[in-house]
Parts: structure tokens; C-alpha cells; sequence
């Protein structure tokens, strides 16, 4: 297991940007995707972008191309997620997720992610 702590959430205006940022403890980072989601009231979990265990492939849902971008600093065990030109449809709850089978390329589903951070509220007021 894996333990994962979000940060950067807040509220922010439409337009507005910003950095979400996971870090990791436990088992080995380097060897994990990591991936993020969002859960807005009401919803289902939805896919917001994901990056494999070396950083060579990303993945964003249809919504997110454009305006999201996901990176990893294996050195620090932490996953980011750089939101720009924010919107009020992106409200939710942001949750990290580490993938639970190891060197894995992607692309993946909710399925294949097995630790779950507490996540953190992103607001974005219109």
C-alpha cells in the first residue's frame, strides 16, 4: 500500500489556475501510475488525467485536454496536476491514486488504481 496527501486545492475564478500536488510515502513511487480524479456532488468518480510510472505516457479525459497537464518528480514522490483555464463544471473534489500493479503503461480505469488519497476541494466560482 501506499499512502497519498493532496494539496493546492481552493477556490479560484472562472479563467483561474491551479497546481494540485500528491505526495506519496510507503511503497516504491518510481514503480507506480499515479493518476487523478474528481467526484463532484452528485456524480460519479470521473477520470481527470493519469501518468505512468516513468512519465512517458499521460492520459486526460476528453474535458481536461488543453487546459490540464500531469507530471511526477519521482525524486520527491509527488504527482502534480497543473489546471489551467479553470472552469465552474470543474468543481469537485480532486483525489490522487496510485496504481496497484507496478510499470504499467496505461491506459488504465478506475479499477486499476488501489490507494486513494483523501483528496481536496477545488472550487471555481463563475
Amino acid at each position: 500500500q501506499v499512502q497519498l496527501v493532496e494539496s493546492g486545492g481552493g477556490l479560484v475564478q472562472t479563467g483561474g489556475s491551479l497546481r494540485l500536488s500528491c505526495a506519496a510515502s510507503g511503497r516504491t513511487f518510481s514503480d507506480s501510475a499515479m493518476g487523478w480524479f474528481r467526484q463532484a456532488p452528485g456524480k460519479e468518480r470521473e477520470f481527470v488525467s493519469a501518468i505512468s510510472w516513468s512519465g512517458g505516457n499521460r492520459y486526460y479525459g476528453d474535458s481536461m485536454k488543453g487546459r490540464f497537464t500531469i507530471s511526477r518528480a519521482n525524486a520527491k514522490s509527488t504527482v502534480y496536476l497543473h489546471m489551467n483555464n479553470l472552469k465552474p463544471e470543474d468543481t469537485a473534489v480532486y483525489y490522487c491514486a496510485a496504481a496497484s500493479s507496478r510499470f504499467t503503461t496505461g491506459p488504465w480505469g478506475l479499477a486499476d488504481f488501489g490507494s486513494w488519497g483523501q483528496g481536496t476541494q477545488v472550487t471555481v466560482s463563475s
